[in-house]
């Protein structure tokens, strides 16, 4: 087992998942503005050290992804955001991407940047205790897109940028989006984002990196958001694995998925069925961040100072995903 292996498996075993909790500042200030709170380098600081010393962070949360931002901050009792993190057992992972631009040659389609400077970053990050990191693709469905530049000019950036990651000993996170923006079907959902991870993992493959030292956080597989061809859940389970087994080697340790637009419900009823109905070796989990945070984030807006009662909404939300995670969640306990 490679040491990139147990890093992997360490943030993803016993039914734990990923808080995404990388929003750039910019997101950070429109989601606390959203719920009337100013967004202050003190209140972004406040709100994450809330989650992050929450009791579920013990038993559900395996690893955070930071901003930059974050993973710099120091807390008032002088214990930085990861020696927060890793308090309780978790581990800090970062955001290394710088977004997504428009895609030369495809003006409709974005490319991700951020390879240049790449390694120096990772090495500063891995000093501050990061130890994993995240890079998102995002890919347009409709009947011409993603277009094949799209699809290949992303999937090389993913590539490079896992093998730089690899080499500075950390995880990298593999982030393919097909957004659900659209009108399209479950099937087109399925196809297209099967082209993508396809040619992901061709690139991978190329770039010599270590698939048992991955992380895939794919989308699964829904109609559209504003398709009047909305499937079941029990079908978004059924399509997911369908589309996973046929093209996702079986090297790669665990899946985190996205949330995308899905509601906290949502989110976590889709992947107790996937996990339900999991006949694969791989992990399926969960890598959230609005359908973790959202809940605790309106709550919190009330009274900043409620520490305690951010948290119980917090911890409810992570216990429900984890047990989602093992496909032990029912609509049920979401009451209790």
């Amino acid at each position: 087992m490679s040491e990139l292996n147990k890093i992997a498996l360490k943030i993803l075993s016993n039914g734990k998942g990923i808080l995404a909790a990388d929003e750039s500042t910019g997101t950070m200030t429109k989601r606390l503005e959203s719920v009337n709170v100013p967004s202050s380098p003190e209140n972004r600081l406040l709100f994450r050290k809330t989650l992050f010393s929450s009791e579920s962070m013990k038993n559900c949360i395996g690893g955070v992804i930071l901003y930059d931002e974050t993973i710099k901050q120091t807390t008032n009792s002088k214990q930085t955001i990861p020696e927060l993190i890793s308090f309780s057992d978790g581990l800090p992972g970062i955001k290394v991407d710088t977004g997504a631009k428009v895609l030369a040659g495809s003006p409709e389609e974005k490319i991700t940047e951020g390879l240049d400077g790449l390694r120096e970053r990772l090495k500063e990050y891995y000093k501050l205790g990061a130890r994993f990191t995240k890079w998102r693709g995002v890919y347009n469905i409709s009947n011409d897109y993603p277009s094949k530049l799209s699809i290949y000019a992303n999937a090389h950036a993913l590539a490079r940028y896992s093998a730089i990651v690899q080499e500075c000993k950390m995880v990298p996170i593999v982030e393919p989006e097909v957004l659900m923006d659209g009108n399209h079907s479950a099937e087109v959902c399925l196809n297209k984002t099967s082209a993508v991870l396809e040619k992901c993992f061709e690139e991978l493959i190329l770039h010599n990196i270590d698939l048992s030292g991955i992380i895939l956080k794919p989308n699964m597989i829904l109609a559209g958001a504003n398709s009047d061809k909305k499937i079941s859940g029990e079908e978004v389970a059924k399509l997911t694995l369908k589309c996973l087994k046929q093209n996702v080697p079986s090297d790669v340790p665990g899946i985190a998925f996205l949330s995308g637009g899905q509601t906290e419900i949502e989110a976590t009823e889709n992947l107790n069925l996937i996990n339900k109905n999991n006949d694969t070796n791989f992990i399926m989990t969960y890598s959230y961040g609005r359908a973790l945070q959202k809940s605790a984030l309106k709550f919190w807006s009330k009274d900043t100072k409620d520490i305690k009662g951010t948290q119980t909404i917090f911890n409810h939300r992570a216990n429900m995903c984890t047990l989602a995670a093992q496909g032990k969640w029912s609509i049920d306990l979401e009451s209790k």
